[in-house]
């Protein structure tokens, strides 16, 4: 490009700013606004269940949306006034709570339709369904990785969905293509070249972005396992985990229980496939293993083939578990909630006794989950697990991959989209400083092209 053809686009140059929303002082409440010109893309709104835990008893469902961002639950996002422009779209990443759980509570402020892929907009529907306080009439827009969509009037305008891979089906790493370059919104992922259900991470098409028109102008990237060597393990290697685990158990005549994500249904899809080689019947258990699954069976993402029994209700769960104890514990095997020891779970009423369920000395609990690192997770995981031990329970722990990229996926993505800036979020001040000390190594200087930003703050990228 000459210096003249420079001149003449930069004569029309667009205005870029980010607001950084949520989710930039802790893990959860995800949501960023990015502006282009006059129009405004909002990704992710969502909750930080943390905050909601802590109290007892409490039903976000009926809450105002101000008590709730009082509370630290769902984004402050008083700071979009500030922005000159409309919103044009909500994208919700992937249908985790930290990403879609504010939505009942602050998508009604906005006209505009929530765009995302067709299992995340199904779990939207579903939490719009649920909410008890407002009335939430967005338009649900569903757009599969790979598509694109105009933004606003301008025609300059575009956003794609890339297809990514993480501990749910269906994520997207949204991208707004704009004159002045590409914004990225990274969260969250890895790089996952052969997953259990659904396409591989689609990195050629990253690689595409980073080098085609004005590149890469800002990356949006979650720093969650930053500061961890190596790279994340595919899903494939957590198949293989859970086979050995549950083969180990093969000749066990006890009880077996499994718990895991009930959003992950790869994870689940994998329980339900090795209880069966080892003579087991799978039973999945509890309010949102039932509402996960059965979504995704619904639309087609997974068919667990034979017959799996779900029951979320309190009552069909007890007359289920009824039923194990009479037929024998060691010819089933639930597939329960509960795995970060939260109070109302399945798990840990199991634990506390409050089910037919009696776990016997020996059983074994097959946890194919990390912890959360969070103090309020840690502290009821703990309890839940000396509860289990009480009664005899034998544990068998992170039989798991994670999610979320490691230092080698976050170096791979920076060769290949290139990008002119970087804003660190999804984690604490001292959470984000591992991906500030590999950016800096890569040639990224923090304050010149690294943005550490605070919830409620704006960057402008191109004024």
């Amino acid at each position: 490009m000459t210096d003249a053809d420079h001149g003449v686009r930069h004569a029309h140059t667009m205005e870029i700013e980010i607001a950084t929303l949520g989710g930039y002082e802790e893990v959860g409440r995800q949501m960023t606004a990015v502006r282009a010109g006059e129009d405004i893309v909002i990704f992710d709104m969502g909750l930080n269940l943390s905050k909601v835990l802590i109290h007892d008893n409490v039903e976000t469902e009926s809450m105002h949306s101000l008590d709730l961002i009082d509370m630290g639950a769902i984004p402050d996002d008083r700071v979009m006034s500030e922005l000159e422009g409309d919103v044009q779209a909500i994208v919700p990443t992937h249908g985790h709570l930290d990403h879609i759980a504010g939505i009942p509570k602050l998508a009604h402020r906005y006209d505009a339709p929530i765009v995302s892929a067709p299992y995340t907009i199904e779990l939207v529907r579903q939490q719009i369904e649920d909410e008890g306080k407002f009335q939430v009439d967005n338009d649900l827009v569903k757009m599969k990785p790979g598509a694109t969509m105009a933004i606003g009037d301008s025609e300059q305008v575009e956003m794609e969905f890339v297809n990514v891979t993480h501990s749910i089906i269906d994520a997207i790493n949204p991208v707004l293509h704009t004159p002045e370059g590409a914004v990225v919104y990274g969260l969250d992922k890895r790089l996952d070249h052969d997953p259990v259900i659904g396409d591989p991470i689609d990195m050629e098409r990253f690689r595409e972005i980073g080098r085609q028109d004005e590149g890469v102008l800002a990356y949006i990237e979650d720093c969650t396992n930053a500061g961890r060597k190596g790279r994340t393990p595919s899903e494939s290697y957590a198949k293989k985990h859970v086979e050995d685990t549950l083969k180990s158990m093969e000749d066990y005549t006890g009880g077996i229980v499994a718990t895991t994500f009930s959003s992950h249904i790869a994870r689940v899809k994998t329980l339900v496939e090795y209880a069966r080689e080892i003579g087991r019947q799978p039973v999945l258990l509890g309010r949102s293993m039932e509402k996960y699954s059965g979504t995704a069976e619904r639309l087609d993402f997974v068919d667990f083939q034979g017959d799996v029994g779900m029951y979320g209700h309190r009552k069909s769960v007890d007359r289920a578990f009824k039923r194990i104890m009479k037929e024998g514990k060691g010819n089933f095997l639930p597939i329960v909630t509960g795995h970060q020891g939260e109070p109302r779970a399945m798990l840990t009423r199991m634990g506390r006794g409050e089910t037919p369920y009696e776990i016997d000395d020996g059983d074994k609990v097959v946890f194919s989950a990390s912890v959360i690192p969070e103090p309020t997770n840690e502290g009821q995981r703990y309890q839940s697990e000396q509860l289990l031990r009480m009664q005899g329970a034998r544990l068998y722990d992170d039989i798991h991959v994670s999610g979320h990229l490691r230092e080698e996926g976050h170096y791979e993505m920076l060769q290949a989209l290139q990008p002119q800036h970087l804003i660190p979020g999804h984690q604490t001040l001292e959470g984000r400083s591992p991906y500030v000390n590999l950016a800096t190594s890569q040639g990224y200087k923090l304050g010149r092209d690294v943005h550490v930003t605070q919830n409620g703050s704006t960057i402008q990228l191109v004024e």
